[in-house]
């Protein structure tokens, strides 16, 4: 994919991990961090007000999963194209995710090659599935 501005929303209920995702993804310069999010409902706001490209959601959140909050931007948004981000990984978890419109599904923890090429390839279109149930 040639390099171009990308708009990612970061989309966790812990700062730390927020922190770290903007850490993996500032070696890329055209991608910008339009905003962050701590919850599913705020992630629908914030998808909202700012129309990011990609959000990096994580599955497990307070007040509304990222899973639900997935369904809601995909439905509202569908410009919008949702990554999801876990430390759960288990079978089946491929399929919930895409059930709910997630583009692919991320461990958190892992290299951000990963990351980087995750976020690559649901801007062009492509599912990139490195959990639940076999490697992409």
């Amino acid at each position: 994919m040639p390099d171009r501005h990308l708009r990612i929303l970061v989309v966790d209920d812990q700062p730390n991990v927020r922190r770290a995702v903007r850490s993996m993804l500032a070696s890329k310069g055209d991608w910008e961090i339009c905003g962050e999010a701590s919850d599913g409902r705020e992630a629908i706001q914030r998808t909202e007000e700012l129309h990011p490209d990609v959000v990096i959601m994580d599955m497990s959140m307070p007040l509304l999963s990222g899973l639900e909050a997935t369904r809601y931007i995909r439905q509202f948004f569908p410009d919008s194209q949702v990554l999801i981000s876990t430390f759960h990984d288990f079978p089946g978890l491929r399929q919930l995710a895409r059930e709910a419109g997630a583009k692919g599904c991320v461990l958190k923890g892992d290299s951000k090659e990963f990351l980087i090429r995750a976020v690559e390839s649901v801007v062009d279109s492509k599912p990139f599935f490195q959990t639940g149930d076999s490697a992409p």
